[in-house]
């Protein structure tokens, strides 16, 4: 069952069309993240399934209900963003309590209902406190308390993790991801942060210049992108010209200048079709390096020298040079990182890459 539906949606602010002719369905109980660049569409689009803002076309339904000349204050839906958006002047539970009040339940059942959910957020003891006194963590706790208090039909979330520092982020994400499971409400994310969605997410809905790129779970949408634009926009990849043979049985053939020959399977080259300009597209952390003449059973594998060296702890990002091609490549490190001016062979499966339609040459 649908919990939201956009139908045909199209959002102009003057001349400048926000939206063009967004169609979506969110199923019940599921976590769905829009995920893109600023400027991409996805706060206008929480904003109208909010009553924010009001669709210039197309249909909006909740529950199968047309919501287009509702208000927001007759949706039920829940709204966290990212500066909470806490009343100073009044308590925490107070804070908490606020859609009850305006929902005549009765002061009883509020204050039991608002113990629970201070309960689920893990900050129990809080209630006789006011916003200053909790750190920011706690506050996004507590705004998040207060939109599923009222057990909203929806549960809407602009970037409400922008505010925290990294860490405390990483924290929150898991226990926002754990109430959302425990309670089961049909939630939307926005973020521009790519971890954060493959991360939270049951489906993530990319968007670029008010369009869906690409829609779908997070492994398909990592490992299979539709376009060059989702394939850069998650995680780091590297994308190189190549040439299509077609298909043959369960894969297809790349011919890929400096790398030779390579079997693509045909799930992961969903749009290429015969012969033809094509790009091969292949994750930095798949690209692995090894001594100079290091081969393996079923690698491709060419000569490469390293050209520059980004150390991050664990790992390390190399930016290798292979002919004409500068790729990255991002390894977890044993001992010591390759340095700069290393010779390496650079190392791959074909089952790891995917592929694209290339542009034809005029």
């Amino acid at each position: 069952m649908s919990a939201v539906t956009l139908t045909d949606i199209v959002k102009r602010f003057g001349a400048f069309t926000a939206l063009h002719r967004m169609s979506m369905e969110i199923e019940e109980g599921s976590f769905v993240t829009l995920l893109g660049p600023s400027g991409c569409g996805k706060t206008t689009t929480l904003r109208m399934i909010a009553g924010l803002l009001d669709p210039t076309e197309g249909e909006i339904t909740i529950k199968g209900r047309r919501m287009n000349d509702v208000p927001i204050h007759k949706r039920n839906l829940g709204l966290v963003f990212q500066n909470y958006a806490l009343f100073p002047h009044k308590t925490i539970a107070e804070n908490v309590a606020f859609g009850l009040k305006y929902r005549g339940v009765a002061r009883a059942d509020a204050q039991k209902k608002v113990k629970d959910a201070l309960e689920l957020v893990q900050l129990p003891q809080v209630g006789d406190r006011y916003p200053k006194q909790l750190s920011g963590g706690q506050q996004q706790r507590i705004a998040l308390a207060r939109a599923i208090v009222i057990e909203p039909d929806v549960l809407l979330l602009d970037e409400p993790l922008s505010a925290l520092d990294a860490n405390l982020r990483e924290d929150m994400r898991v226990e926002l991801k754990r109430i959302q499971h425990r309670i089961g409400v049909t939630t939307v994310f926005v973020t521009h942060d790519q971890s954060e969605a493959l991360a939270m997410s049951d489906r993530v809905v990319v968007m670029s210049n008010g369009l869906v790129e690409q829609s779908g779970a997070p492994e398909e949408v990592y490992n299979t992108p539709a376009s060059e634009f989702v394939a850069r926009f998650l995680g780091a990849s590297n994308i190189i010209e190549a040439e299509s043979l077609g298909a043959d049985g369960a894969e297809v053939g790349l011919e890929v200048p400096g790398l030779g020959r390579i079997a693509v399977p045909k799930e992961r080259a969903p749009k290429l079709n015969g012969a033809g300009p094509a790009k091969l597209v292949l994750r930095a952390e798949k690209l692995q390096l090894a001594k100079p003449g290091a081969s393996g059973d079923g690698l491709v594998s060419a000569e490469g020298m390293v050209e520059a060296v980004d150390y991050q702890g664990q790992a390390a990002r190399y930016f290798v040079r292979v002919g004409e091609h500068q790729l990255q490549a991002i390894n977890m490190i044993d001992e010591h990182p390759f340095a700069e001016g290393a010779q390496v062979s650079v190392q791959l499966r074909p089952r790891d890459c995917a592929a694209l339609p290339g542009e034809a040459s005029e």
